[in-house]
């Protein structure tokens, strides 16, 4: 369970910035404090904080802080789906279900455990000792591909091409309902739901603590009542795609956390392709994921 703290601001400490007195009030540093109110674990009189809030006396401030994250990943002998590996960066095939590094909660059976255990200490430290190698992410009932660094170089090179950007990230997915535009671009601002911490949510208005979320989209085929939609990511928010189609009233197929859906089957979410320069030679690498799974589509 996360801990709650609840502080009232004194006089002293009136005209601060938010994050700043969070840090001279508390045991977190600065960084800390802005992380935990852009993820909006912080609450300033009962609302969402924003980082630049000046706080008065008497105000009251709430903070989730979470779990202790475990203190170092093992290696565990859980298969990969390898689809490339070289000695700078390794591809691999999520599945559905496997969380991408440890956290309060899932502190192992992770993909992390499994490449530790395939590389050994060939593997970027970068990401620390919970996210060794770990350039980007992809969400639990995601699968597909994803890219590995396995040595500070190539984290560093990739890291920075995430920036620019100039690693390419192609999804498809099947939503329920159909698109009435074969193409078409969602630019919808995400941040932390307002009542339910663990979800994100589509938020407008100067007051919303959101953040750019733009995803394009290409309608490959339509069935009854579903459509298969290839979405690339200008962005990359927590649940960019499946919180964006959902408040547009077409939530993914599998979909269990933003719509209520009797479907059984896993979410139809998969990172199909994945484009970026190799950190050493400089040649772009191009990589396609068909799914693993089944899905309804298959027999409609």
């Amino acid at each position: 369970m996360s801990e709650m703290l609840c502080l009232t601001v004194l006089a002293e400490a009136a005209g601060q910035r938010l994050d700043a007195y969070l840090a001279s009030a508390t045991e977190l540093t600065r960084s800390a404090a802005v992380r935990l109110i852009e993820e909006g674990q912080v609450t300033l009189g009962g609302k969402p904080a924003n980082k630049k809030d000046k706080v008065k006396a008497g105000d009251e401030v709430m903070v989730s802080l979470p779990e202790p994250e475990p203190d170092e990943a093992i290696p565990q002998d859980i298969p990969l789906d390898i689809v490339y590996e070289d000695e700078d960066i390794l591809v691999v095939n999520k599945p559905c279900g496997m969380v991408v590094h440890p956290a309060a909660g899932n502190p192992d059976g992770t993909l992390v455990n499994a490449i530790l255990y395939h590389c050994g200490d060939s593997l970027s430290g970068i990401g620390g000792v919970i996210r060794p190698g770990i350039v980007h992410r992809i969400d639990k009932d995601t699968s597909g591909l994803l890219v590995v660094a396995k040595n500070d170089a190539a984290h560093l090179a990739l890291s920075e091409q995430l920036k620019v950007p100039r690693v390419r990230r192609v999804y498809h997915a099947i939503a329920i309902g159909n698109l009435r535009e074969e193409t078409g671009t969602v630019d919808a601002p995400i941040g932390r739901h307002p009542t339910d911490r663990k979800k994100m949510a589509v938020l407008r208005g100067e007051d919303a603590h959101a953040r750019d979320a733009v995803t394009h989209y290409r309608v490959l085929e339509r069935f009854a009542g579903m459509c298969h939609v290839e979405c690339k990511l200008e962005t990359g928010r927590t649940h960019q795609i499946r919180v964006q189609f959902s408040s547009r009233g077409m939530p993914l197929v599998g979909e269990r956390k933003y719509a209520v859906l009797e479907d059984p089957c896993e979410i139809a979410l998969w990172s199909y392709r994945l484009s970026f320069v190799h950190p050493a030679t400089g040649k772009r690498m191009e990589f396609v994921q068909e799914p693993t799974a089944v899905y309804p589509w298959t027999v409609v």
